[in-house]
């Protein structure tokens, strides 16, 4: 009848190695993930569904946080706000990669990173720098009331970060040559330790 198998969805739990590298690289990758996402401010942890729609509400399109996912089969997620409200988007880790949810997002081939930082990051400035230009390269989700837009523009800091680290950021969108910097060795190690731009 030509019916569609359903996938089914990626889980951080699976037994299979990353190609011949043991489970402990994933531990490894893992463990490192989340270090980068605690320097962040705008990692919630454990908040529900519930509790990020309601941190989200009366924010503008492109608002985000990540926290940990409810669902067993995946570690994390992206809550956003959307131009139909706030939408939440899993992330999925198999073979040492990460990437969106490929079953909520309507684009197939998506980009896979080594972090949760560092996709963020890549979206971040996808949305940042070609929504005014061409909007159609979004990625776009499916949700209740049909697809949305994903843009991630603004992150929602669960606390204030440091100005040591909104700095760090700052230097970060304006060069990657931290290490031609008139500045002492020790700075430049706080910069090369958090090269994102979010």
């Amino acid at each position: 009848t030509g019916s569609r198998i359903p996938e089914r969805p990626m889980t951080c739990q699976s037994p299979q190695t990353t190609e011949g590298e043991p489970q402990a690289a994933d531990e490894t990758r893992i463990a490192s993930a989340m270090k980068e996402l605690r320097s962040t401010g705008w990692y919630w942890g454990n908040l529900t569904a519930n509790e990020a729609k309601a941190v989200l509400q009366d924010s503008s399109e492109g608002t985000f946080l990540l926290r940990d996912s409810s669902q067993t089969d995946y570690l994390f997620t992206i809550s956003a706000m959307t131009s139909a409200g706030p939408t939440n988007l899993r992330i999925e880790y198999k073979h040492g990669k990460f990437k969106l949810d490929s079953v909520v997002l309507v684009r197939p081939k998506l980009r896979q990173f080594d972090s949760v930082v560092h996709l963020v990051d890549y979206y971040f400035q996808l949305s940042r720098s070609t929504h005014r230009s061409d909007p159609n390269s979004q990625p776009v989700a499916t949700g209740p009331n049909g697809t949305v837009q994903l843009l991630l523009t603004k992150p929602m800091y669960a606390a204030a970060p440091s100005l040591q680290h909104l700095c760090r950021i700052a230097i970060n969108r304006r060069t990657r040559q931290t290490q031609n910097l008139p500045i002492p060795n020790r700075l430049k190690d706080f910069l090369t330790n958090y090269t994102y731009n979010v």
